[in-house]
């Protein structure tokens, strides 16, 4: 007999969680489509000379690599900015821009697992490819707390840095300084030391003044009442390479999880690939972590089922069943003679609404969240659950 198990960092999603995960998908879709955001789907394979050396050191070596069987170097998806940026060169003759695009789908790095962090993970970005201009910036940073705001979260506040401020710091300090949240100051500075590096490095960037660019930004917050929303933070470092100027991290004062998300501007990337400048700047939503964040603050609907009849088993449950689905009534059917008892049980644990139960030739609606029931036709029955 196999062992029934799955790998390490790798999830199934019981309609439990798969409910909640497709909750967060639709709303944030929502907030996009209302900026003017488009769909976009990549590969999960690419060739790995696409991927590596985008990342930095630690990113090629958390980097899924292998040799497929057609003897071609190729890598899992690592994030959605790269695959990206080569569609871009691929298509540039194509696409109008400034090209507004959201994708999500899942990206693989082999790290360590840990709470909000998993070997496989949805990524959920935004990008907007074409233009240097300060509202590509700031409609990002506008979109992140809209999505955050109306996915429930009450304390979001989004931080912002310009990698122009960190230029003349190496990239290593960088990575460790990106740290700063998850280990702490002093485990910072020791590192910055073990790595032969100015461990007072922290405390320099502390006196940095924000870029004109950054005062833009929050005078335009100002303007827009969203100041209480922005701040300047000289610390953020972003770890990736190919950040090129405004960074930005989101965090919620109530969830102690880390940061639910983060991007920035990475305006030489794609020219890799075209050999022409294409400015760009994207936020990407970390969405296993939004998810553990919801959960942990109760953010979710208390219901999410998405059936909202059960028609208890009788000769005349597809007849009926079908009349509600007709009205776009998500409707389901019991499909074994059963005790009534059990039938609602099972509508209890599934979370379902309302049942519909047969009397010789009455049909009744019951309330399964008021426990209450009466006596309808099936045409009353539809215009009282629409």
């Amino acid at each position: 007999m196999i062992k029934a198990q799955t790998l390490k960092g790798f999830r199934d999603f019981l309609p439990v969680n798969a409910k909640k995960r497709q909750y967060v998908i639709s709303t944030l879709k929502e907030v996009f489509e209302v900026y003017g955001f488009e769909p976009l789907e990549t590969p999960t394979l690419e060739y790995e000379e696409v991927l590596t050396g985008k990342y930095g050191k630690e990113g090629d070596k958390l980097m899924y690599k292998f040799t497929d069987n057609g003897g071609r170097k190729v890598a899992l998806k690592y994030d959605q900015t790269v695959p990206l940026a080569r569609v871009i060169a691929q298509n540039q003759n194509n696409l109008v821009f400034p090209f507004k695009r959201y994708q999500i789908q899942p990206a693989f790095r082999a790290e360590n697992p840990q709470k909000g962090r998993y070997r496989e993970f949805m990524q959920c970005d935004i990008d907007i490819v074409g233009t240097d201009s300060l509202l590509s910036d700031f409609e990002l940073i506008e979109i992140a707390i809209k999505g955050f705001e109306k996915l429930g979260f009450k304390k979001v506040k989004i931080f912002i840095n310009d990698r122009g401020l960190l230029r003349d710091i190496p990239k290593k300090a960088i990575t460790i300084i990106d740290k700063l949240k998850k280990i702490g100051a002093e485990k910072v500075k020791n590192e910055l030391e073990e790595n032969n590096l100015d461990k007072n490095l922290l405390e320099k960037l502390t006196t940095n003044k924000p870029s004109e660019r950054i005062i833009k930004i929050l005078n335009l917050a100002n303007e827009l009442s969203l100041d209480k929303k922005i701040a300047f933070d000289p610390t953020l470092a972003r770890g990736l390479d190919y950040y090129t100027g405004v960074i930005i991290e989101a965090e919620d004062s109530e969830y102690k999880g880390g940061s639910l998300g983060g991007g920035g501007r990475y305006n030489n990337l794609i020219s890799l690939f075209t050999g022409n400048s294409f400015a760009a700047s994207g936020f990407s939503f970390g969405f296993d972590r939004i998810i553990d964040a919801m959960e942990d603050l109760m953010l979710f609907p208390k219901s999410l089922s998405g059936t909202k009849v059960l028609v208890t088993y009788n000769k005349n449950s597809i007849g009926i069943a079908n009349k509600l689905r007709d009205k776009n009534i998500a409707t389901e059917i019991f499909l074994e003679e059963k005790d009534l008892e059990k039938q609602l049980k099972y509508a209890d644990r599934k979370n379902i609404p309302f049942v519909i139960i047969f009397d010789k030739d009455k049909t009744i609606l019951k309330n399964m969240q008021k426990r209450t029931q009466e006596v309808l036709s099936i045409e009353e029955i539809i215009k009282k659950i629409k």
